[in-house]
């Protein structure tokens, strides 16, 4: 008698007709469920021009107004024309901004009138912080000066919200900080990179 014939088990498949479908769900999923960062500039304001009428006027009052960083081929950075170790960059901007003595040879202060919740203040106003750098200069080195000039707007403002609303200046509704960057309006003029002699 002739041997029975096994019948082959055929293996089982996966339906896979609906992965796709599934794939696009998850897709969906988790584009809709994570939250996309989104990156934030650094907020720039170039000095206005200066009127035809002013042009011929004594030039000393425009200096003071104006604090100067010079990031040279050798990545040095100068302030008014000083060599300045980078730790004390935010510390020498911090003390242009506020001028808390008003010196005569740093900013001159004006009287902001009827601000909200605290009337009349007395700021530098007309301040520009102008950084220029060398086309030697090393990208890493200039993104570190931006950020201790920040840094010394951002403390200046956190400074004076504790003193004057009691709260770090995050902390504050939208009106109040409004108000904080009336007295410390960051003004950063960042001019196109130019060669000073010699080479890295």
């Amino acid at each position: 008698m002739p041997a029975l014939q096994r019948k082959k088990r055929s293996m089982p498949q996966v339906n896979s007709a609906s992965t796709a479908d599934m794939a696009f769900i998850l897709l969906i999923f988790f584009l809709t469920a994570t939250s996309m960062g989104t990156d934030k500039g650094l907020a720039r304001q170039l000095p206005p021009p200066v009127p035809d009428e002013f042009k011929n006027q004594d030039t000393n009052v425009k200096k003071r107004n104006v604090l100067n960083i010079l990031i040279n081929s050798q990545n040095q950075v100068s302030c008014q024309g000083e060599i300045l170790d980078l730790k004390l960059l935010r510390k020498k901007t911090k003390e242009f901004i506020e001028n808390k003595n008003d010196d005569m040879d740093m900013p001159q202060k004006v009287i902001l009138k009827d601000l909200p919740f605290l009337g009349n203040v007395m700021a530098t106003k007309n301040h520009v912080v102008s950084l220029q750098s060398d086309r030697g200069t090393q990208y890493e080195v200039y993104i570190k000066v931006q950020n201790e000039i920040v840094a010394a707007y951002n403390e200046l403002r956190n400074e004076f919200s504790l003193a004057n609303f009691n709260k770090p200046y995050e902390e504050l509704d939208e009106e109040r900080q409004k108000v904080v960057r009336a007295v410390y309006p960051q003004k950063i003029s960042e001019a196109e990179p130019r060669t000073y002699g010699g080479t890295k």
